[in-house]
This record gives structure tokens, C-alpha cells and sequence, in this order.
């Protein structure tokens, strides 16, 4: 009897027009050209993003190069069942920057909402701006968040009340990874959720 071996499919050829799970799927077979059209496309919005969240730039690129680092080497755990691949590449960069944060011992400064960090945030001479955002289905939900009518009620927050919202709610950390990134007492950062998402109520209301 002809016994017949299973072939894994490979995924067809890829380009700019492909979707991110087709990307991912294409990368975890190897395909570089694919983890380099994944970096165009994600990599200016991560930046922004985790500009907001630490002025460091040097951090902030350290952080970038991990993830996609992390994207190669990971690729074939994401199911596109679970989420948008915008979603799962930014949850691997926040958790990069913490962890480069956690090895530089640099507690990070609050970022204001303009994308604009609240102290330096300057890099070759030029501010990180909102402009540098690339028109994602992701980005479209978090620019709706931060800057549509929630961005105004989350600007009205103390600093220290916003960062902890962004870090929970926005970012998606648990609260032992949002103290870590924020350089502050778990409990703390349970107290300041609390006292935004009140805040917000009434402002919200």
C-alpha cells in the first residue's frame, strides 16, 4: 500500500497589497520579504505609540527592533482568530519596551496625547507627531480613542491618572506590567484606574 506524507501548504506569494495575516504566515515560513513589508507597514505607528509612553528614543527603537525580532521567531503561534495582527504585533512591542525599559532601570516620563512626548522626544531634529501614524484599521481605532471624543475626556485626566488608563485600557497590560512600566506599586496603579474610570463617568455623562 502507497503510503502518501502530508505537505504543510506553503502560503502563496506575498506584497505590499497583502493582508497582515497573510504576511504573518509567509513569515513564519521564512519568507523575509515578508517580515520586511510587516516592518514598513507597522513600525511607524509603534513608533508613535511607544513614543507616548517613552521619551527615550533610543529605547523606543530598541523596543521596534525586538518586536519584529520577536515577530520572526513567532510568527506561527498568531491565529488570525484572535485578533486583529496589529493588535498582536503591539502587544509583543509594549511588552519589549518594558522590558527595555526594566534593563535600562529608566522609569518612563507621561507622554502627552498629541503623540508628542511631555519632556524631549526629539529625534535628528524632528518631534514625533501624529503625522507619522500610517492608515491602519488599528490605527484608525486608536486614533477614535485618543483623540476623538474619549481622547478629550482622557486629556482632562491628571497625568499620572492618564498614564495608568493607557497602560490598562489602552495598551492592554495587566496591572503587574503596567507598574512596571510606570515605575509604581501595584496598588497604586489599581487606585489610579479606579479614579480615572470615575473621572471619565462624569465626564463622559
Amino acid at each position: 500500500m502507497r503510503l502518501f506524507l502530508k505537505r504543510h501548504r506553503e502560503p502563496p506569494p506575498v506584497g505590499p497589497d497583502s493582508n497582515d495575516a497573510e504576511l504573518l504566515a509567509a513569515v513564519a515560513a521564512e519568507r523575509v520579504e515578508a517580515l520586511r513589508i510587516l516592518h514598513q507597514r507597522h513600525a511607524p505607528w509603534l513608533r508613535v505609540r511607544l513614543a507616548r509612553r517613552c521619551s527615550d528614543a533610543d529605547l523606543v527603537d530598541d523596543a521596534i527592533q525586538d518586536t519584529f525580532v520577536a515577530v520572526w521567531r513567532d510568527a506561527h503561534r498568531y491565529r488570525a482568530q484572535d485578533g486583529e495582527a496589529a493588535a498582536w504585533i503591539w502587544t509583543i512591542a509594549i511588552r519589549r519596551l518594558i522590558s527595555a525599559l526594566r534593563r535600562s532601570g529608566a522609569a518612563p516620563p507621561v507622554a502627552a496625547l498629541d503623540g508628542s512626548p511631555a519632556t524631549g522626544g526629539r529625534r535628528s531634529g524632528r518631534p514625533i507627531s501624529a503625522e507619522l501614524i500610517t492608515e491602519s484599521a488599528e490605527d484608525a481605532v486608536l486614533v477614535g480613542v485618543e483623540h476623538g471624543d474619549l481622547g478629550a475626556a482622557l486629556a482632562r485626566l491628571s497625568p499620572d491618572l492618564r498614564a495608568a488608563i493607557q497602560a490598562t485600557v489602552l495598551d492592554g497590560l495587566t496591572v503587574r506590567e503596567a507598574a512596571q512600566l510606570l515605575g509604581i506599586p501595584e496598588g497604586t496603579v489599581k487606585t489610579r484606574v479606579m479614579r480615572a474610570k470615575a473621572q471619565l463617568r462624569g465626564y463622559l455623562a
